[in-house]
């Protein structure tokens, strides 16, 4: 109990340590598979709640993770205070401009339904449910990267609170070296309380989902090599498949089945982009097709991904190539897996960026991403050791790197950087929070 009082005299939000009601609930992470300890969790009430919160654990010899929702989290939270930045809301577009300014709490889905009136769109991923900062803190891959590169490297400020407590504002010209490591380099270095990012003109949206039965997915897996060979920046695809349980909340469409998907975004006319999906069109069997001019605020319609926590089990490769014999171990079946996908990069996310951030560049072509569902621990096991024995069979075509953001569980940031970058990001660690007081989902010093 002393610890929950020392806590609530020193911030105004709402304060939970074990046998509160609903401390449990508070703490899970958005992976229900994930066992998330902490030592309490603070809902701050905004900026100057978590540098009141940071100042206390700093005097206390304590450690803060910040979670808007819980995206990433891999449990290594033992002996954590867990800050929730939901409360820290607010959406400010400035279209003349082209810029936006969120809270940490702000959540994708959000931003894009403000920006989306101007004609302008946040390099925004798959999903509506993440938080803009996380998401951009772990470089942030975004449907649009192949025409505009990386989110990290979109971000024109920070707001901080740094490890003694301190709010600051950081930039290239505030703070150089902390602006690089917090674009790209993760959590680690200080508490993200808002961001300022540039939009990029998206007056014109055309995207959607092909689906076809799952005996198609040589011919489309076929086929997204060709159109991705030649295809212009403005084009992503990503070819996925998908193997669904026949559970009843499920459309008749998916119950039981097991399907291919072509998803695709086009930044420009519906009917250019329809030309470059020719290619696609004369694949016989197809069962639904979601194509359509959009806007970007629907953006997460595509793939309609899950908005709910629920316990997964995800892993990623980077591709150096997709030849035949990488296409003929990708093209099913995947049991017990649910998805597996292959986004297209190249493009923008390719090339070096003079000024850009941790996160560096991506030199693969393509990257590999597969996932299971483990509603009762018994089903981990198998899609953990199918998820590996794909990975195995990949080796030559890997590159042993990882998207920081599509880190799974047991894996570390090691894996995400060169050596000369990982180096320099853990000498910012030690120099700017030598303490520890703050702890990422995957700590540079891990």
């Amino acid at each position: 109990m002393t610890m929950g009082n020392d806590l609530r005299r020193a911030v105004r939000g709402r304060v939970l340590v074990a046998g509160d009601e609903g401390f449990e609930q508070a703490g899970r992470p958005w992976n229900l598979m994930v066992e998330q300890p902490v030592l309490a969790v603070v809902e701050a009430e905004d900026a100057d709640d978590v540098a009141a919160l940071v100042r206390h654990a700093r005097l206390a010899g304590l450690t803060v993770s910040a979670q808007p929702n819980g995206h990433g989290a891999t449990g290594d939270t033992e002996g954590v205070i867990l800050l929730r930045t939901g409360r820290l809301g607010g959406v400010e577009v400035r279209p003349q401009a082209r810029t936006a300014r969120v809270g940490a709490g702000v959540k994708w889905g959000e931003a894009l339904a403000a920006s989306s009136p101007y004609g302008l769109t946040g390099l925004a991923g798959s999903s509506p449910a993440p938080s803009v900062v996380g998401y951009t803190l772990g470089g942030g891959l975004s449907w649009f990267g192949r025409r505009h590169g990386l989110a990290a490297n979109s971000v024109r400020a920070f707001e901080v609170v740094d490890a003694e407590g301190d709010r600051t504002r950081v930039s290239a010209d505030s703070d150089a070296e902390l602006f690089w490591a917090l674009r790209g380099g993760g959590g680690d270095f200080a508490l993200v309380t808002a961001m300022e990012f540039d939009l990029h003109p998206a007056p014109l949206l055309y995207g959607g989902r092909m689906l076809w039965p799952a005996d198609r997915a040589p011919e489309v897996l076929a086929a997204f090599r060709e159109v991705t060979a030649e295809a212009p920046e403005e084009l992503s695809l990503w070819f996925t498949l998908l193997d669904f349980p026949p559970l009843p909340f499920l459309p008749d469409l998916l119950r039981g089945r097991s399907l291919v998907a072509m998803d695709v975004t086009f930044l420009g006319e519906a009917g250019e982009g329809q030309a470059l999906m020719r290619r696609f069109d004369k694949i016989d069997g197809l069962v639904a097709d979601t194509r359509r001019p959009m806007p970007v605020a629907e953006l997460g319609d595509i793939c309609a991904e899950p908005t709910d926590p629920s316990p997964a089990l995800g892993h990623a490769e980077l591709l150096t190539d997709l030849d035949d014999t990488v296409a003929s171990t990708l093209s099913g079946p995947i049991a017990p897996l649910l998805s597996l996908q292959i986004r297209h990069l190249g493009g923008a996310l390719a090339r070096p960026v003079p000024g850009g951030g941790a996160c560096g560049h991506l030199a693969e072509p393509y990257v590999l991403y597969m996932l299971g569902m483990t509603p009762v621990p018994e089903l981990a096991a198998g899609v953990d050791a199918r998820q590996k024995e794909i990975a195995r069979t990949l080796v030559p075509y890997t590159s042993g790197h990882k998207p920081y953001t599509f880190l799974g569980l047991g894996e570390r940031a090691a894996a995400v950087f060169p050596g000369d970058v990982l180096a320099r990001l853990r000498d910012i660690k030690r120099a700017r929070d030598p303490r520890g007081v703050f702890r990422s989902n995957y700590p540079v010093l891990g």
